[in-house]
């Protein structure tokens, strides 16, 4: 009981500061994006790089912290597009300092570098064009809705998975996450669906209501995959939690791996529909 109770306060917590910074302003969003991310990638590197060729890891982060201001200057300060290009050159400088470690004992592991990059770096580049206008009007609604839609979508897996999939239903992967089940998963799509009308409803999603549900549907199923892509990386590595900074938790990537791929996937979609 002790335990669900920090776990539930740390997640109400977390919930109220990334509503706050996304609803106050645009600087607000851009502060709160790059403190998660970064942290984010930290927490990626200690799990998979350890403690090695850390200078190689700052200058990692500092290449994602400039994708992601070349972004959101591009995007809410009519920053000229073709500049953002510009956010390739701190991945050259990796390239570059690679070649002048001097123990490459385990030089695989700068690999680990450019997954961080794409894994993580590029999805939170992409939240810029959800709240972003093409003139540059800031609003956090959309992006709100999407964390919305991956919230539920955990809890339904959550809530479905523990009361039905282990005893009745089939293991979705088990040799990678023993416990999620297929019961799991459609509990979250259910609830996922069921919070992309409601959002329509109440006007944060204005699509018609057959691209929201496809939009929750789409959300869901990536959200899922990224869940199983990060405890794919935690079981290759033998721990259970990417960090212990959110108490009953563990860390900020295991609370937004879901998140990783199920944005990206939103943006995408209103995108190819041409209405973000």
């Amino acid at each position: 009981m002790k335990n669900l109770l920090i776990r539930t306060l740390t997640g109400i917590g977390f919930v109220a500061v990334v509503v706050c910074c996304l609803l106050w302003n645009k600087y607000s969003f851009g502060a709160l994006m790059v403190g998660l991310m970064t942290v984010m990638m930290i927490e990626f590197y200690r799990m998979t790089m350890r403690g090695e060729y850390i200078f190689s890891q700052v200058l990692s982060v500092l290449a994602a912290v400039v994708m992601f201001a070349l972004t959101y200057l591009y995007r809410g300060f009519n920053f000229p597009g073709r500049l953002v290009i510009l956010a390739i050159i701190p991945v050259f400088v990796i390239m570059v300092n690679s070649l002048y470690v001097r123990d490459k004992t385990d030089f695989g592991k700068f690999a680990n570098l450019y997954t961080a990059l794409l894994y993580i770096a590029v999805p939170f580049a992409l939240t810029n064009f959800a709240v972003f206008s093409h003139e540059g009007a800031y609003s956090g609604i959309l992006l709100l809705s999407f964390f919305i839609i991956v919230w539920v979508s955990d809890i339904g897996g959550y809530l479905f998975g523990m009361s039905l999939g282990q005893k009745f239903g089939k293991k979705l992967f088990p040799e990678v996450s023993p416990k999620k089940s297929w019961a799991g998963f459609w509990g979250g799509l259910f609830l996922a669906v069921a919070a992309g009308i409601v959002l329509h409803c109440i006007g944060f999603l204005n699509y018609p209501p057959v691209h929201c549900i496809i939009l929750s549907v789409l959300m869901n199923i990536s959200g899922v995959y990224g869940d199983l892509i990060e405890s794919q990386w935690k079981r290759y590595y033998a721990i259970k939690d990417s960090g212990t900074i959110m108490p009953g938790h563990g860390g900020i990537l295991d609370r937004m791996d879901s998140a990783l791929l199920a944005i990206p996937m939103g943006v995408i979609y209103l995108t190819v529909l041409n209405v973000l």
